[in-house]
């Protein structure tokens, strides 16, 4: 997820580090040799460079991935959210499981966590492969949340020129109800091998 958004960002205009615990990773060099614009760094190092920083860790290894990346350099800053509380246990009849309830998200656990970063939750409802110019009948909706209305604003720009529209559903308590989208979107996946979708919002 997050080399593909990365790339996406590059294809974007903007300037791009990948934080990774190791640089000489295959999958981090087959990037940069893609990307020749694109740069690699510690967690540390890449949350200094960004202006605007995107957790596209898995949920389990997030928390670890905010600690790495330091908290001096996540002041201030908006973190897009992309990762899910998807538990170690295989799906039950197509149905993912996750180590958080309804009454709880991972998402608001971060952000507790880093009171002085600005999280938006986005991109979570969706596989990677569509996460840039998804090419559908429609335009697919992104379903956002997030304390900060001016965080959001930045990031609903930056999902309109992925190809995106953007529901904005208020506060950070909404990534209770967005994190278990991941959910539905991959049922059709594990019981049909149909991975080719995304959700819609639809308005009367």
């Amino acid at each position: 997820m997050g080399r593909v958004l990365g790339s996406a960002f590059l294809k974007e205009g903007h300037e791009v580090m990948l934080g990774t615990r190791t640089i000489s990773k295959d999958e981090v060099v087959k990037w940069l040799d893609e990307n020749k614009k694109g740069k690699a760094g510690t967690f540390a190092e890449t949350a200094s460079f960004g202006e605007l920083l995107v957790l596209a860790t898995g949920g389990s290894v997030a928390e670890e991935a905010l600690r790495l990346s330091e908290e001096k350099n996540l002041e201030g800053k908006i973190i897009i959210d992309a990762t899910n509380p998807i538990a170690a246990a295989p799906p039950v009849n197509g149905v993912l499981q996750f180590f958080t309830d309804l009454s709880h998200s991972l998402m608001e656990k971060l952000q507790n966590a880093y009171p002085s970063a600005k999280f938006v939750k986005a991109f979570s409802c969706v596989g990677n492969a569509h996460m840039y110019k998804p090419s559908f009948k429609e335009t697919p909706t992104m379903f956002i949340c997030g304390n900060d209305v001016d965080a959001k604003k930045t990031v609903t720009d930056i999902l309109t020129s992925f190809g995106w529209e953007t529901e904005d559903l208020g506060a950070m308590e909404a990534a209770r109800a967005i994190e278990p989208l991941c959910i539905l979107w991959c049922i059709p996946g594990f019981l049909h091998n149909r991975w080719d979708h995304a959700l819609k919002l639809v308005k009367a």
